[in-house]
Formats: structure tokens, sequence, C-alpha cells
């Protein structure tokens, strides 16, 4: 998984499946385009990943999460409930503002 933490006013924590980066899905008005720019970070485990979630949880950071791996990292962390997940072509995501 990638992580990529921006420090704004307060901290975005975006995270996605490495295999996702660069791409794009969408179903009617709804899109999700996997940038580079603001996706990638660094190559984290999955623990790892829950570890940064629960510290950034914390820290009252926002957070952008897409794929089957990072979701799936979210609800480990306790960070998000199965409700929370929404979907574009078959791909998870989820946006949490803290």
């Amino acid at each position: 998984m990638q992580i990529n933490i921006i420090n704004s006013c307060r901290y975005v924590v975006a995270i996605c499946d490495t295999n996702l980066l660069g791409k794009n899905f969408s179903e009617g008005q709804i899109q999700l385009d996997i940038k580079e720019s603001f996706y990638k970070g660094e190559e984290k485990s999955e623990k790892e990943t829950i570890e940064i979630i629960r510290d950034m949880a914390m820290e009252d950071a926002t957070f952008n999460i897409i794929g089957h791996e990072s979701v799936n990292a979210a609800l480990k962390a306790g960070l998000i409930l199965k409700e929370d997940i929404k979907k574009i072509e078959e791909i998870p995501f989820v946006m949490v503002l803290m």
C-alpha cells in the first residue's frame, strides 16, 4: 500500500493499493482519479498501515482511502465500518473527516 501524509491546515492521509496508482474509475457522475501526485508516498505493509492510521486518527487527520487492501486495513484499524465503504467499478473507497 502507498501512504502519503500531507501536512496542510490539518493532516491529510492518502492511502491506496499500489496497483491502483495512476488509474481512473468511473460510474455515472462519480469518478475516482488515483493520481500519483496525491497518493504516491511510501510503500507500507498492512501492519505498518494500520499503525499509521491509528496514529493519524488521534491527530484528527482526514483520510482518502482506495482499494481492497487499503480499505481492509482501515477496517482492521477501527477507523471505518463496513457501511462507510462505497464502490466504483468494484473498487472500494472511503473518505473520513475527523
